[in-house]
């Protein structure tokens, strides 16, 4: 029996959690390593250059000491700026994450559509360009989150937050009559992986229904389109989490759904 693969996957911080979560689901019998790019997080803060600056060579240190089979950039922020340097630089596989604009146009019947990223995502040409191909014809509104992305992160770590600072940060995602369901926005794309982490709280906060359209499963099917499915048993596979600051995670238990149970070391 072939021994399972390895899939690196990487983020700014713990938003690619959400990532990983599913692609977990689908290979449970992969080895495991998951980066956080904590000591230059949040990566909306950082320049377009610095942020490349920073990933590709992070990238090919990583490769050296884990050997992945497979990368997963769990960032949309790092996805839309260092894939095509990343595949230049080095021949492994790598799954990058974009807004998933395509879907939610394609699904949205009253043709208004918002994109609830970071600052940098919203910003980026890459994010218009998407727009441009398949927005069809969607009104889309473009919502830049200076927040949100660190309010998950404390949310996961235990912090208290306040479904005041979350609302606040959901917004302007919602466009049009409250009181008309044909003439408002009926779908949010989370365009920023640390989102999912909260969606518990997004529904009951949104002032009113709207699918929300996670990129994660796509992610993990073109997981199996490159590495194929599950081989084997997977009780025996290696789960570890990484700091780039260094720091002792201490969140075992609470990462340990994301991992598929395992305690990750």
């Amino acid at each position: 029996m072939p021994s399972p693969p390895t899939i690196l996957v990487f983020d700014s911080g713990l938003g690619g959690l959400s990532v990983l979560r599913e692609i977990v689901a689908v290979r449970p019998d992969a080895d495991y390593v998951y980066v956080a790019d904590d000591a230059f997080f949040p990566y909306g803060h950082h320049s377009e250059e610095e942020i490349v600056a920073r990933v590709v060579p992070l990238v090919g240190e990583l490769m050296a000491a884990h050997a992945p089979d497979l990368i997963v950039i769990a960032c949309n922020t790092a996805s839309t700026l260092v894939m095509s340097h990343l595949r230049a630089a080095y021949t492994l596989p790598f799954v990058g994450t974009v807004p998933a604009i395509k879907p939610a146009c394609a699904q949205s019947k009253t043709r208004r559509v918002s994109v609830l990223g970071t600052k940098g995502t919203v910003q980026r040409e890459y994010t218009r360009g998407l727009i441009r191909d398949f927005a069809q014809d969607c009104e889309v509104t473009l919502v830049g989150s200076p927040e949100l992305a660190s309010l998950a992160e404390r949310a996961l770590g235990g912090e208290e937050v306040d479904d005041a600072d979350i609302a606040a940060e959901l917004a302007p995602c919602f466009v049009g009559d409250g009181a008309d369901a044909t003439a408002r926005t009926d779908t949010v794309v989370l365009a920023c992986t640390h989102y999912p982490l909260l969606l518990d709280r997004l529904i009951p906060l949104a002032p009113w229904d709207v699918a929300w359209i996670d990129p994660a499963p796509a992610i993990a099917r073109r997981v199996i389109d490159l590495l194929g499915g599950p081989g084997g048993a997977s009780h025996h596979c290696r789960a570890e989490m990484i700091f780039t600051s260094k720091r002792p995670h201490r969140l075992s238990r609470t990462l340990m759904p994301f991992f598929g149970g395992r305690v990750p070391a």
